[in-house]
């Protein structure tokens, strides 16, 4: 695969299912536009049968209503528009737009009655944003006014600033009308979900609707006709993704921890009964179970709920029966998923649909029917025509104190013996898996092999793995890391003489660490996004307040102790720096930091920094600058492998 294949990977989006109608949104990264573009299709449960739905520049999260007649779904016009939120005919027709707000609306969420829609969007102040201020004038944003800041939590990654820009719930009425905001100040709402009666918005939301910093959510239910959001349930930590049963209670994602000590938590699903008579109950077992929030909410079906599970570098679709009570891993009924990543899922009746990630696609829709499982497209044939893409091989390993530890191999065609990539995931609670992962791909088809590991603090192998290097990063997590790295090089296909070593946020972290502490091990190093000194990132990061203690305690001391910064006098091998300028998880000065004190002392230093991207920029920046980086990254190590 090479950079410019990027635009083959074509990505579904989580399916919708309404009857015979399936309907799935596809995105694709386009160079020329440096955008992503992509709209609806409609598959046929048969297999085979896939086609346009809708023709916009970027059309997305498709929501058929629960009778069948109408999707509503997301459409920006534009590279640079606002999503609007549409609706048009299941039999065909001109999309109609229902609430086009000044920064755009969330997924669509249909009310039992089919009528209306909540979703949630930001609302901005006046005289910001492009919204005209209390005299009528538009100012540019370097002519608004100051922003007033009162809180720990104020701006966010790929977000920007919270207090002036808030998200609120709203709900539309398909029928003509405009959209009724429902809520006000900063609870900051999301993943709306109506009751059965459709007199309520569930929602989650921040504790105590925002009044002070915190980092708990909790359930609440907004009339639907107006009125003061309800607390129905105080959680144990977190409330993700509410969704109402048929029996009267209703189910959540959550995690639980005590004040802010929320890092490495697996997710678990809840019930709740929705008037607030009993707390929160977990059906599932916090060791062995960590639900997948990015996958999406649960799904209640005849034969109990659906959640998707991280298990070991998969995510799973996995049955939760009714009235469980702490249900481990293995007592819940595995749906889809094996060996492949599970990315979004929804079912009615008896049919389960689901995107799927293997290692040869970025995702295909699945159909689970009668305990059978068929495959229903092929988004990602362009992308098998033009590239040998390389499979993954599972390697298993033992730490020096006898852990088992975990990870992947992706070589490149050819004998070998092959230079080596060794790439450390960020996170740290975080994992590589069973789907096409396109740095890997990239780097293998450039001739290098590519080691994967999962160390200790990664996601999917129990929470207790999870929390392993609180207070402990640099200890176990760097004899995993290298348990996995000395397993690859006794292959007789890899070189272990030409070995570097990369990787992005805690990886990066990773990466500062081993070029001190074990530099003669590797050629050189790349290191992306990275967290290199505690101290400023505590105060500068959008999570820092929080998360910084959560994983390395409160003492400065011990920050330092932890921070690859502390060590850069022990670096010599030729070192990149790579950021993104408006990166505020790892905000940029933490590369600038260590780039001085590397070039200071002469050691071979080169800094990237991409303008206007965030944290993300791997994931989802601009297309073009994915582009770039790729080609830079190919360089770098074409000079020192």
């Amino acid at each position: 695969m090479r950079p410019e294949d990027i635009e083959l990977l074509a990505a579904p989006g989580a399916p919708a299912l309404r009857g015979d109608l399936l309907l799935v949104g596809l995105a694709n990264p386009d160079l020329a536009a440096n955008a992503y573009r992509g709209g609806l299709h409609r598959v046929g449960l048969g297999g085979g049968d896939v086609r346009e739905f809708t023709r916009g520049f970027r059309d997305w999260a498709p929501a058929p209503s629960p009778d069948g007649t109408l999707v509503a779904f997301l459409r920006c016009a534009d590279a640079s528009s606002a999503p609007v939120l549409h609706v048009m005919p299941v039999d065909g027709g001109e999309a109609r737009p229902v609430a086009a707000l000044p920064l755009g609306a969330g997924a669509p969420v249909w009310a039992p009655d089919s009528r209306r829609i909540a979703f949630v969007a930001r609302v901005p102040e006046a005289g910001r944003y492009g919204v005209a201020d209390a005299d009528g004038r538009t100012p540019e944003p370097a002519a608004e006014a100051p922003r007033r800041i009162t809180r720990l939590e104020y701006r966010f990654d790929d977000v920007g600033f919270l207090g002036d820009r808030p998200p609120q719930l709203f709900v539309v009425d398909t029928g003509g009308g405009e959209p009724r905001q429902l809520t006000e100040g900063l609870g900051e709402p999301s993943a709306p979900a109506w009751t059965l009666s459709g007199a309520h918005v569930l929602i989650s939301a921040k504790r105590d609707w925002g009044a002070d910093d915190s980092v708990n959510t909790d359930l609440y239910a907004v009339p639907a006709d107006g009125g003061a959001p309800v607390l129905v349930a105080r959680s144990e930590g977190t409330v993700e993704h509410p969704v109402a049963l048929a029996d009267g209670t209703v189910a959540f994602l959550g995690e639980a921890f005590p004040g802010t000590a929320s890092v490495a938590r697996n997710v678990g699903l809840w019930t709740v009964p929705f008037d607030g008579s009993a707390a929160p109950a977990r059906l599932t077992d916090p060791e062995t179970v960590d639900c997948d929030v990015a996958a999406g909410r649960p799904v209640e079906t005849a034969s109990g709920i659906l959640v998707a599970v991280r298990n070991r570098g998969a995510v799973e679709l996995r049955r939760v029966a009714r009235g469980a009570d702490g249900a481990t891993l293995s007592e819940l009924t595995l749906v889809a998923g094996e060996q492949s990543l599970v990315k979004g899922f929804a079912a009615d009746g008896d049919r389960v649909v689901c995107t799927v990630s293997t290692w040869d696609t970025a995702g295909e829709v699945v159909l689970v029917e009668d305990e059978t499982t068929r495959r229903l497209t092929d988004f990602s044939a362009p992308l098998r025509a033009r590239v040998a893409v390389r499979p993954l091989i599972e390697v298993k390993a033992s730490a020096p104190d006898g852990y088992a530890t975990h990870g992947w191999l992706v070589l490149p065609e050819g004998d070998g013996p092959h230079p080596v990539l060794l790439s450390v995931h960020g996170g740290p609670f975080m994992y590589y898996g069973w789907g096409l992962f396109d740095e890997a791909q990239v780097y293998a088809a450039a001739g290098y092999a590519v080691v994967l590991p999962n160390p200790r603090g990664s996601a999917g192998y129990g929470e207790s793995h999870g929390r392993a290097i609180i207070g402990a990063m640099g200890t176990v997590d760097v004899d995993d890391v290298l348990s996995v790295l000395d397993a690859v090089l006794e292959r007789s296909d890899v070189d272990p003489t030409r070995v570097g070593i990369m990787g992005g946020s805690y990886g990066g972290w990773m990466t500062g660490w081993l070029a001190a502490h074990h530099g003669h091990r590797f050629k050189a190093a790349w290191s992306e996004r990275a967290v290199n000194a505690w101290d400023s990132f505590a105060g500068t990061s959008d999570i820092g307040w929080w998360f910084t203690e959560a994983y390395c305690g409160d003492s400065p001391a011990e920050w330092a102790a932890r921070s690859p910064l502390t060590y850069a006098d022990q670096i010599e091998i030729p070192f990149a720096v790579v950021h993104s300028e408006h990166d505020w998880r790892c905000p940029v000065e933490q590369a600038q930091r260590m780039y001085v004190a590397l070039r200071r002392r002469g050691v071979p230093t080169e800094m990237l920094l991409f303008p206007g991207e965030g944290h993300e920029l791997t994931r989802s920046g601009k297309p073009r600058h994915r582009g770039q980086r790729f080609e830079a990254v190919l360089h770098w190590w074409e000079r020192h492998l």
